[in-house]
């Protein structure tokens, strides 16, 4: 099964965070995007998240992957304390291949991605042909706002 991951942390080591997810998926993993640094998005008075996609073949179910990242946000001790608050990790999925979902714990494709710069960029990067409910990713960040796009960054280090 494939799946589209967006993992994200504006709390503590972020990047080492961020690693933990890259670790458990190393051997699954067929693309992943560079690291971004991308202003809070809802409740913007928080500290700036890093974030990134990462595109997986795994051998579980959609509700099996999302065990695991939940696992992965408990072993960094993820709170969640207010929606949309500021997190240690953070590990959505956003898509996987030929399977939608009405279910509240896990509604796939995910239902805010569409409008998600900071999701959106990232996917882009890993896939320059990815498609989200038919429409081409590359096409739903041309209709976002320029500035929420713009302050999306890439991170060099």
């Amino acid at each position: 099964m494939r799946a589209v991951l967006s993992i994200g942390s504006n709390m503590e080591d972020r990047r080492a965070l961020l690693q933990t997810v890259f670790d458990e998926f190393a051997d699954e993993t067929i693309a992943a995007s560079p690291v971004y640094a991308t202003p809070p998005w809802g409740v913007t008075d928080q500290g700036d998240f890093l974030n990134a996609v990462l595109i997986v073949d795994v051998d579980c179910t959609p509700l099996e992957l999302l065990r695991r990242g939940q696992k992965l946000e408990e072993a960094a001790e993820r709170v969640r304390v207010r929606h949309w608050g500021p997190r240690t990790l953070d590990v959505d999925i956003v898509q996987v291949d030929g399977v939608t979902s009405e279910d509240p714990e896990l509604t796939l494709p995910h239902p805010y991605a569409h409008q998600r710069a900071f999701v959106l960029v990232p996917w882009l990067a890993a896939d320059p042909d990815a498609e989200l409910n038919g429409t081409s990713v590359r096409e739903l960040i041309a209709g976002l706002d320029e500035e929420e796009v713009a302050a999306v960054k890439e991170v060099r280090e």
